[in-house]
């Protein structure tokens, strides 16, 4: 199982930089840069929300789930 995080293809689609973004949401640039590569564990709720807030989209425009048996990414 894998959960992808499709956060770059929302920033170009806003025309929006990770450090727009940021500064909207309120994260440093390390977090939401471990977040973009798909390296972080967990999310909280509150930080999806602002998320979803900032780029207009909801949970499900910024996360995918793959399960194991699936080869694309």
């Amino acid at each position: 199982m894998k959960i992808i995080v499709d956060l770059d293809r929302l920033l170009a689609e806003r025309q929006m930089t990770l450090t727009e973004l940021s500064q909207q949401v309120g994260l440093t640039l390390a977090n939401l840069s471990i977040l973009k590569t798909g390296k972080a564990r967990a999310i909280r709720f509150s930080t999806l929300a602002a998320i979803c807030a900032a780029l207009d989209c909801q949970p499900g425009d910024l996360l995918k789930y793959l399960p194991d048996d699936h080869t694309d990414i």
